[in-house]
């Protein structure tokens, strides 16, 4: 076994142990946790599970044992007595790996001894039956070509040759003789032909015979006896047995004889070869005059028999040779034995001096049936130290006892740790109290502030309706405003404490991104005209119509950036753009760069690119492929060319309550908070915030949001027709140009146009305009100019419209000017006289484009709605005849929302508790919508819903199961009346809650009129 596998083994084994002691640290430790909670400021999804996991735990240590790790109720002497066991269970344990790891050890060394031996054994016995099978052979060889020949074709030259070049078939032989037999009747007559006598093998075997000592005469002749068998063929190596009588020795004479009447090879026992003196064997086979049957009887054998075929092999030095042959020869001692008498074995090859006691026996059998013979094996080296064994025990020793030390550490510690954990606890205690209350305590402001706020701002509405002069006018807009920046200094105090609390949620809902957009440049509109500066939105055509997300939030972050540069931009622009991430990834199609020449108004700005240089979404290339298929993630940047950001406030720009210097305040006001909540909010719809200023040059602030695909169907074409009503069918087939030489410009105005169905051209002058009006077979029926072109030479100007004018009295296009100030626009349109143009004041949006375009032009409705609010005919022919009934405690909260409802044509009805409300919609009523206060005494409108609820369900199931009659119920089968929450708790009203007592929906105080007819036109049909 390698080093490698030692280390792999003690480290796996090492790590069991820590685990194992981990297990009891974490027991420990879990006890004093069992007994409370970690401090924390809001509860979370990773703490609920580590709640659940510690009730588990304290339920099953309970069960399992009475003992408190850690507590005072258990002894120091316990703790001890643990500990010893421990060591004490850890040294067992390292001596049980000690006894295991070095049997298996000697198990591996006798398992690679046992098939080093039998690999040795089986070679040896696979050459030895080639040689046996080749000596076998050459028996018929000399039946044929001695025996079965007169005269024989054999002599001892030719035998000693032929087995002299076919030695190599015989590996493990030295040597091949062949002893025919004669009868002694015959020996006189063999003698004389042979020439020389028939010698005694007894005689030979008395005489020292060495190489070149051999003297035949020297040997005495064989004994009379009645058959010979003198040797008469031999190879070269064994000459020296020429004429000798095999059938006068004795180990020859029992082999002879044997094998005869076998008909078998046969094998001597183990004896000293002549002139080698080496241990050595001879296998005998008997050469027949004729093919015998396998079942002839010996006698039948003996008669057949014409001589003897020998083969002597030297055992010694034939596994000498086998051994060279295998590399790892030195490795092991090999002694071969004949085993045949059991009680004295022979040795025929070997030494037995060896230190290793393990021993491994290989059976041999060479053919014989009569004698056994084995192949014994032993390591020449004493078996190595088991170090594998040794360095396991011992490191599990080490271990085991650096885990008793970290126990008795911990267990020390834990007396200490409880008393922090008492103290902890108790902090806890006090911070979830403070917490709870700061929570009460916003949800008690913003109530108290919101309610009285809803009839004042109410109330100026409603004023607002009424005839009053310009200076009252003056007055009421003041207080909207003033009332309006409380409300969102209230809003964004209560989003920043969501933000700590956790509680900030999103909804997902549709929406029109572009007409949201179109209501933020509404309310900016008269602050951006005040300052003379340009006020623009464009929106890629790759942007779907509709998008379900959280539009409410998505305004407030707009709001937020555009409020930001509308208070520190004095001059030129402030451009928003929304494009899809992959869009702008690809090709930026309104690259405003920093050249002057490619902004909106002639300003440099900041560079664009770098305000989202650093996103995720363009460093990862996988990012839009990651996300599903309906999701929509969108690039929105919002651009001005303000005061800048000072490089040394940079960093702090997203930290709550921190501005660029504290006269910020005193100069634009502002809580600072605002861009902190857009960086959170941008967080929860999955995307990134970030922003590029250079101070004197101006800001551009980019984020990424990711919303959903919203694919319309034919109950949300009637939503989307409410939030596009200013879309009139009469401009499809209209043509218009316009006229503007900035290119960024002109395409915001030509998307504006596109919006509302109208076919735009582009012209970079007045001249330009001129050759496209003339040449184009379809009439132009309005052209857009710029003031910017217009006042660059007011003389072209004026001949440019009166040239317009005469070209075709019935069908002359229509002339727009667009301009960011009508008073900067007065006295560069008095020379025009009958042509002067229409005045269209930017920033351009889509409800209030169309309602210049159908008023100068003639075309479609003439209404007059106000820019960023619906037009007031659809809503009031939808709630005409409608009964609503709205419920609330507050007497001026019922005055705003009855005269709000009342102004679109519903019939309103009040009530002042939610037990008034349970008695008016008891079925039957009449009642279309209900519009619930959440927080009123003795009921509050969550218990009143879902009594509500409880009643309309109880009547359906009796007209379901015919327990009633429906016509006694208005003929309706399903009673269900539409319940909406009116709240000013912003905190705990939430669309969950709501949803969850049975409502269908809510709006926050202070409302406006339009919040209250956008809900509930959703439940009347078109």
């Amino acid at each position: 076994m390698s080093l490698l596998d030692v280390v792999g083994f003690g480290l796996k084994v090492g790590h069991l142990v820590l685990m194992i002691g981990w297990w009891l640290v974490t027991a420990v430790s879990l006890n004093w946790l069992c007994q409370g909670a970690v401090m924390t400021k809001k509860p979370s999804s990773l703490e609920s599970g580590v709640h659940i996991w510690l009730n588990q735990w304290h339920k099953i240590k309970c069960v399992s044992s009475s003992l408190h790790f850690g507590s005072i109720k258990v002894k120091i002497s316990l703790w001890k007595k643990l500990l010893l066991t421990w060591v004490v269970f850890w040294i067992l344990v390292s001596l049980f790996a000690f006894w295991y790891l070095s049997s298996q050890a000697v198990e591996n060394r006798r398992e690679k001894l046992a098939s080093m031996c039998d690999e040795r054994a089986r070679m040896l016995q696979d050459q030895f039956y080639v040689s046996m099978n080749h000596i076998q052979s050459m028996s018929i060889l000399i039946s044929t070509f001695h025996h079965g020949m007169t005269p024989s074709a054999i002599d001892q030259m030719t035998f000693a040759r032929y087995t002299e070049r076919t030695a190599f078939e015989r590996p493990l032989t030295i040597g091949v003789a062949y002893a025919v037999r004669v009868l002694h009747a015959d020996r006189e007559q063999f003698e004389k032909q042979q020439g020389w006598s028939i010698k005694s093998m007894d005689t030979l075997e008395q005489i020292e015979v060495r190489k070149g000592q051999y003297n035949p005469e020297a040997v005495d002749p064989s004994p009379i006896q009645e058959e010979y068998a003198p040797v008469i063929f031999a190879q070269d190596t064994v000459a020296h047995v020429i004429s000798l009588d095999m059938l006068s020795g004795k180990e020859d004479r029992e082999n002879v004889l044997c094998s005869r009447a076998s008909g078998k090879g046969v094998l001597t026992a183990p004896f000293r070869l002549l002139k080698s003196n080496r241990l050595g064997v001879i296998l005998t086979f008997a050469v027949y005059k004729r093919v015998l049957p396998s079942n002839a009887t010996s006698t039948e054998r003996i008669e057949a028999v014409n001589g003897y075929l020998g083969g002597i092999f030297d055992i010694e030095s034939l596994v000498e040779k086998l051994l060279q042959q295998l590399a790892s020869k030195q490795t092991i001692l090999v002694n071969v034995y004949d085993t045949t008498n059991v009680s004295n074995p022979i040795s025929m090859y070997g030494s037995n001096v060896t230190d290793d006691r393990l021993l491994h026996v290989s059976a041999l059998n060479f053919g014989d049936p009569h004698r056994r013979h084995e192949m014994n094996c032993r390591f020449k080296q004493k078996p190595p130290w088991p170090w594998l064994g040794i360095w396991t025990s011992f490191g599990i020793l080490v271990i085991a006892l650096l885990v008793g030390e970290m126990f008795h550490a911990t267990i020390k510690r834990i007396e200490k740790v409880e008393d922090d954990y008492h103290e902890m606890m108790e902090l806890k205690r006090r911070a979830e109290a403070a917490d709870v209350a700061k929570s009460q305590f916003l949800a008690t402001v913003s109530h108290e502030i919101r309610t009285p706020m809803n009839g004042v701002l109410g109330m100026l509405y409603m004023l607002m309706d009424t005839d009053m002069d310009e200076t009252q006018q003056d007055y009421v807009r003041t207080a909207q405003a003033s009332g309006k920046a409380l409300v969102s200094l209230i809003n964004e105090v209560l989003d920043q404490a969501k933000i700590e609390s956790g509680k900030l949620e999103l909804e997902a809902v549709r929406f029109n991104l572009r007409a949201i957009l179109d209501d933020v440049l509404s309310l900016f509109s008269g602050k951006s005209q005040e300052k003379g500066i340009e006020l623009a939105v464009y929106v890629s055509d790759r942007v779907p119509e509709m998008l379900i997300g959280d539009p409410g939030r998505f305004r407030q972050i707009i709001t937020n950036l555009m409020g930001n540069s509308i208070k520190f931009t004095e001059r030129g622009h402030i451009l928003v753009t929304v494009h899809i991430l992959e869009e702008v990834k690809d090709l930026i199609e309104l690259e405003t760069g920093s050249s002057p020449a490619n902004t909106l108004s002639a300003f440099p700005v900041a560079d664009s690119p770098q305000s989202w240089a650093g996103f995720k979404a363009f460093s990862d290339d996988s990012f839009p492929s990651s996300c599903p298929s309906d999701n929509i993630n969108l690039l929105v940047s919002v651009e001005d060319t303000g005061v800048g950001i000072p490089s040394e406030a940079q960093s702090r720009m997203f930290t709550p309550f921190m501005q660029v210097r504290p006269s910020i305040a005193r100069v634009h006001g502002g809580t600072g908070i605002g861009l902190s909540i857009s960086k959170c909010l941008v967080h929860l719809m999955k995307g990134e915030i970030g922003f590029v200023s250079v101070p004197n040059i101006g800001s551009t602030f980019s984020f990424t949001a990711v919303f959903t695909n919203a694919d319309s169907n034919s109950t949300e074409k009637w939503n989307q027709q409410i939030v596009n009503q200013s879309k009139s069918p009469e401009f499809c087939c209209t043509r218009a140009l316009v006229v503007d030489s900035r290119p960024v410009r002109a395409k915001i105005t030509k998307y504006h146009m596109q919006r509302l169905g109208i076919h735009v051209e582009l012209a970079l002058n007045l001249d330009s305009g001129l050759t496209i009006i003339s040449s184009r077979r379809k009439p132009v029926k309005a052209v857009l100019i710029d003031q910017e072109e217009w006042n660059k030479d007011l003389a072209s100007s004026v001949r440019f419209a009166k040239i317009l004018q005469k070209s075709s009295q019935s069908g002359a296009p229509k002339l727009f000017l667009l301009t960011n100030s009508v008073s900067t626009t007065k006295s560069s349109i008095l020379d025009c006289g009958a042509s002067m143009p229409v005045v269209i004041t930017k920033p351009l949006r889509e409800s209030m484009l169309a309602a210049s375009l159908q008023r100068a032009m003639g075309i479609g409705s003439n209404g007059n709605n106000k820019d960023g609010y619906l037009s007031s005919l659809p809503l009031r022919s939808l709630l005409l005849g409608r009964k609503i009934l709205v419920v609330d405690d507050n007497k001026v909260n019922l005055k705003v929302a009855t005269g709000a409802l009342r102004k679109y044509g519903a019939d309103v009805v009040c009530a002042e508790s939610g037990e008034n409300a349970i008695s008016l919609l008891d079925p039957p009523h009449q009642f279309d919508a209900c519009f619930m206060d959440i927080q009123m005494p003795e009921m509050d409108g969550f218990e009143a819903t879902r009594r509500i609820r409880e009643m309309e369900s109880s009547i359906n199931n009796r007209i379901k199961h015919g327990e009633i009659s429906g016509e006694a119920y208005g003929n309706v089968s399903d009673w269900h009346i539409p319940v909406l929450a009116m709240t000013a708790d912003v905190i705990q009203a939430t669309s969950e809650q709501c949803l969850k007592c049975g409502m269908d929906g809510y709006v926050s105080k202070p409302f406006e009129a339009e919040q209250l007819y956008r809900e509930v036109s959703r439940f009347f049909p078109k």
